[in-house]
């Protein structure tokens, strides 16, 4: 059992890093991003682009916990069931910002590309 929590952790700390990396890159590589980040009006390209860095960070978060793990399917779901647990408030709060279409391709995506890139991480 302390193992796996190891490994959720894990992976949930890769997921934060990953994103907040991404971020910071975003905005310095992409001025008019930089722009309307602190507003959150994002254009089409900008939300696609932050949906592909959320796919790929818990792609990742998925890989490490199943990886810490050794070869423990559970784990990567517990992490993505506790991204979509931590994210739907946050998307209660978001929901005029963004399209419907954002919100659910981002939070319906959490438990199955996690348990995907579980299944990577304990081939």
């Amino acid at each position: 059992m302390g193992k796996g929590v190891l490994a959720v952790v894990a992976g949930l700390a890769v997921w934060v890093a990953l994103t907040a990396v991404a971020g910071v890159v975003m905005r310095a590589a992409w001025p008019a991003y930089a722009s309307v980040a602190d507003a959150m009006t994002f254009t089409l390209p900008m939300m696609i682009a932050r949906l592909a860095i959320g796919a790929a960070a818990t792609l990742a978060a998925g890989f490490v916990a199943a990886a810490v793990a050794r070869r423990s399917a559970v784990v990567a779901v517990v992490c993505g069931a506790l991204l979509l647990a931590g994210f739907i408030p946050v998307h209660i709060g978001l929901w005029p910002k963004f399209p419907v279409w954002y919100h659910l391709t981002f939070l319906l995506s959490l438990v199955p590309l996690a348990f995907l890139g579980g299944r990577f991480g304990r081939a």
